[in-house]
């Protein structure tokens, strides 16, 4: 079974970048559909970015789409999001996904496994 632990979270300025990491632990990782989720205090999880399982198309929300990248290095079994020219609404906890094989797209109730979340603070 797969499993998920992301880090690189921290504290940063508006304006500032941080790479998230997500290291998968488990066999067949590009047959895994991989996402980006957050969550901020009072609001429900809603989607960030994501790989389609073969990681050839991806996907982003469209309050990051252009500040942040989704990346994966396959020899590492690792799963990036970079996010640049960060706001204080990027202010969350960030969670990495990942299911099996699977089309989940941005449903967070689709993908089966879940990291323990990374906090990510922005002030202004």
């Amino acid at each position: 079974q797969v499993q998920l632990v992301e880090s690189g979270g921290g504290l940063v300025q508006a304006g500032g970048s941080l790479r998230l990491s997500c290291s998968v632990s488990g066999r067949a990782f590009r047959r895994y559909a991989m996402a980006w989720f957050r969550q901020a205090p009072g609001k429900e999880r809603e989607f960030v970015a994501g790989f389609s399982w073969g990681g050839s198309t991806t996907d982003y929300a469209n309050s990051v789409r252009g500040r942040f990248t989704i990346s994966r290095d396959n020899a590492k079994n690792t799963v990036y999001l970079q996010m640049n020219s960060l706001t204080p609404e990027d202010t969350a906890v960030y969670y990495c996904a990942a299911t099996y094989i699977s089309s989940c797209g941005r449903i967070a109730g689709c993908f089966s496994t879940w990291g323990q979340g990374t906090q990510v603070t922005v002030s202004s």
